[in-house]
């Protein structure tokens, strides 16, 4: 979802060796002001502070604050695919996106619900070529491959199009998920979901 997870990452660090576990601090600490204040607001200074490392520390596992910030958004982008695999419906393509739609609904009712971490950092990183818009655009990339799946499990007429739809709407309800009453994102993510693959899979009854 893209949306500051954690739950997984927590027992990750807790197995990690000790060098491990004091990058994944860092990332973690990283993780919840990148997310909850914004990347740019957010100084490698001030991330030291929060995890109560020395700055010897920090820039070893780190040499500047953009690695980090790619670490961060790479270490959302691997909890954002394993959940969409994880409910994910092979050959059940109005199921997977209603599952899709479930959990975005669920995300936008937790306290500290921001959104989308890619679509944020993409509004704070404008130029193409940064190393964060790069791990920003590469991660949407998949997403668009994950909804192409999911259009052609559907029929989709034109697979392209229906892609770009869905895509449009899963944006779109990550933004209001903080902009107006979570409550009712889930179920009209996933009547809005199942009205493009209707349409996709019998253009011409539509």
């Amino acid at each position: 979802m893209g949306g500051g997870g954690q739950g997984l990452g927590d027992v990750e660090r807790d197995r990690a060796p000790p060098q491990g576990r004091a990058r994944a601090r860092v990332l973690a600490g990283a993780t919840e002001l990148f997310y909850g204040q914004g990347i740019r607001a957010t100084s490698a200074d001030r991330v030291i502070a929060q995890v109560g490392i020395t700055k010897v520390t920090f820039y070893r596992h780190f040499r500047t604050k953009s690695d980090l910030v790619v670490a961060y958004l790479e270490e959302q982008a691997g909890a954002e695919r394993r959940w969409f695999e994880e409910v994910r419906r092979q050959d059940d393509p109005v199921g997977s996106l209603r599952a899709l739609a479930a959990g975005i609904g669920e995300a936008s009712c937790r306290p500290g619900f921001r959104g989308c971490a890619f679509i944020n950092a993409a509004a704070e990183f404008a130029d193409p070529e940064d190393p964060v818009r790069v791990a920003v655009d590469a991660h949407r990339r998949w997403m668009l491959d994950a909804f192409a799946g999911i259009a052609a499990e559907a029929g989709a007429a034109d697979a392209d199009s229906a892609t770009r739809q869905l895509m449009i709407l899963r944006d779109g309800a990550m933004v209001n998920g903080y902009l107006s009453d979570p409550a009712t994102i889930a179920d009209a993510l996933a009547a809005a979901f199942t009205a493009i693959l209707t349409t996709a899979a019998h253009p011409a009854e539509s």
